[in-house]
């Protein structure tokens, strides 16, 4: 690092790094060229957020049914054990 750099601080170029590796991990981004504008950086990192909520809602909703499905089930049964063992 630059002895002139913030420990802390972060280069534009690896901002832009950092924003083309979440283009590849969101579902909906589509690659818009090389160019990295403030707009598109704004709009990737919005998507990144709403996909992130959507991950955590989705993570609760199957908490929630797995409870529901264990709270049904005969806790010695075969069935019980492989889901323990599953979530280990």
């Amino acid at each position: 690092m630059s002895g002139r750099r913030s420990r802390g601080s972060v280069s534009e170029e690896e901002i832009n790094e950092l924003i083309s590796r979440l283009q590849t991990l969101l579902p909906t981004t589509r690659r818009r060229g090389s160019s990295s504008s403030q707009a598109s950086t704004t709009k990737m990192l919005k998507e990144t957020c709403s996909y992130i909520k959507s991950l955590h809602r989705e993570v609760d909703d199957l908490s929630d049914r797995l409870s529901d499905l264990m709270s049904t089930m005969d806790n010695n049964s075969p069935a019980a054990e492989i889901i323990r063992s599953l979530l280990r």
